[in-house]
C-alpha cells in the first residue's frame, strides 16, 4: 500500500517538475511525470529490499528526493537535447530542404 502512495507522490513531484521548469513544449506530458513515479517506486524498492523500514522517515525521503532529483535533471537535459536538435534539423532544412543528412 505504502508504494502506491510513493508512486503518486513521484507523479506529483513529476508534474511539478514539468510545469516549473523550462521547456516543457519540448516534450510530451506524461513524461517527467513517468520519470517521477518510476524513480520514486524503484528507489523505494531498492530500500526496502535493503532492508530499510517503511514506517521510518528516511525512506520516504530517500526515495521522494531521488525522484525530484532525476525530475529536475531529467526535464533540463531532455528539454535541452530536443532544442538543440531541434535548430540542427531546422539549419538542415534551410540549407539542403531535406529533413534527413544528405
Amino acid at each position: 500500500m505504502e508504494l502506491l502512495f510513493v508512486a503518486l507522490f513521484g507523479a506529483v513531484i513529476g508534474l511539478a517538475a514539468r510545469y516549473l521548469l523550462p521547456g516543457r513544449s519540448t516534450q510530451g506530458s506524461v513524461l517527467v511525470p513517468a520519470i517521477g513515479t518510476v524513480t520514486a517506486s524503484l528507489v523505494w524498492v531498492a530500500l526496502t529490499w535493503l532492508g530499510w523500514n517503511w514506517a521510518g522517515g528516511w525512506i520516504w525521503w530517500v526515495s521522494l528526493g531521488t525522484a525530484a532529483a532525476a525530475s529536475v535533471v531529467l526535464n533540463l537535459f531532455i528539454s535541452r537535447r530536443r532544442i538543440h536538435a531541434d535548430q540542427r534539423m531546422l539549419q538542415r532544412l534551410a540549407t539542403t530542404g531535406s529533413p534527413g543528412t544528405a
